[in-house]
């Protein structure tokens, strides 16, 4: 049997990952739904987790901002290629307070800080060097200062319900096992077929 606690286990399997040439270690696609239960995913990155989520940052004006805005439901995948397992995971979504995205935000590169404050994401772009004079623009507004975050760029935490373990096995005999919570800090292990 696995671990009684499923984040001993991601703990143990991140850190591997971390510790190796994985090209993209903190890489999961995010899952959403939009209120007409039209599903969409993408890769996002890890900025950290605990017993308490998963966390990522965004713009919450995106397609992914509103649609976890409007669905309070969402799932990640980890896919390491090169460890053959994957981690599932289904939960609820929380947005974090305006410090701990200040916090994150301020972590960030400041040309990347830029971008985030220009980018108007998953609208329309119609002219490349549009979006490039803007950015110029907001290195002059704030030349010589921090870069305050942005009210639109937000955090989000996916609050797990379900985490499913993946190990690749020979002749397609995967191992796998599901942690379902069934109350606070208790999960029900249950191991799937392949």
């Amino acid at each position: 049997m696995p671990e009684k606690d499923p984040f001993d286990l991601f703990s143990k399997w991140y850190k591997v990952v971390l510790n190796s040439p994985c090209k993209q270690p903190t890489a999961m696609t995010l899952a959403t739904c939009s209120k007409d239960c039209t599903p969409s995913a993408r890769v996002v990155l890890l900025k950290e987790y605990s017993e308490e989520g998963f966390v990522f940052f965004t713009n919450v004006n995106s397609r992914k901002g509103k649609e976890l805005t409007e669905n309070s439901k969402a799932a990640l995948v980890f896919h390491w290629i090169e460890f053959f397992r994957q981690v599932r995971i289904e939960g609820e979504v929380k947005l974090l307070d305006s410090e701990r995205a200040d916090q994150y935000f301020s972590s960030r590169a400041r040309n990347s800080q830029f971008s985030a404050w220009c980018s108007k994401q998953s609208r329309v772009l119609k002219n490349w060097q549009d979006f490039e004079q803007v950015i110029e623009l907001k290195k002059k507004e704030f030349y010589n200062t921090q870069v305050p975050r942005p009210d639109f760029w937000v955090g989000f935490c996916i609050i797990p319900k379900i985490i499913e373990f993946w190990q690749e096995g020979k002749h397609r005999r995967h191992t796998r096992f599901r942690y379902t919570l069934f109350k606070r800090k208790n999960w029900k292990i249950e191991q799937l077929y392949p």
